[in-house]
């Protein structure tokens, strides 16, 4: 069986020249590259104690619904604004240039509950930070953040260093 960074496909000068794009559509569209990308994420919460799943989107969805699926846990949407239909928190964050701004419905997450974040990408952390607020903004706890890769180059990680911090792939360079 092949290791999981050999489905990865790896596109060098985009989106720009000296960066090195690392995509994840050669793994989703490889049956047994999605099968060890799920349980490769989903062994990063051995021992977790959790009660929720929570997705940023849109990558976020396409793993962090099969993780929930299979532990038999709720499954909450983080989504760019103004894209949910009932009452939501929001938190804006700092892009390369300019804001981004997501969403969760107010009553996604109960006082108390215990959650994990699944994304596809660490890059800068910015995301996944603001959904960790809106989280905890909520009253829910974020216990594990867990990510298919990590580009460790652009330091998101110590972005998130009050989180206990997880990927199957890590690449050194941005």
């Amino acid at each position: 069986m092949k290791k999981i960074e050999e489905y990865v496909r790896s596109i060098p000068d985009f989106p720009e020249e000296g960066i090195i794009f690392r995509d994840i559509t050669s793994v989703l569209q490889d049956a047994d590259g999605l099968h060890l990308a799920i349980d490769s994420m989903q062994a990063l919460l051995d021992g977790v104690d959790f009660d929720v799943v929570v997705g940023a989107e849109s990558r976020g969805f396409v793993f962090g619904t099969p993780i929930a699926y299979n532990l038999h846990k709720p499954f909450v949407l983080v989504r760019k604004k103004g894209k949910l239909p009932c009452e939501t928190v929001s938190r804006s964050y700092a892009l390369e240039y300019g804001t981004a701004e997501i969403e969760m419905h107010k009553d996604s997450i109960k006082p108390g509950q215990r959650v994990v974040l699944v994304d596809d990408l660490i890059a800068t952390g910015g995301t996944i930070e603001a959904a960790a607020k809106l989280v905890e903004e909520l009253g829910g706890k974020v216990v594990k953040i867990i990510f298919l890769m990590e580009l460790a180059g652009l330091k998101g990680r110590e972005r998130l260093k009050d989180y206990d911090v997880a990927s199957v792939i890590r690449y050194d360079g941005k």
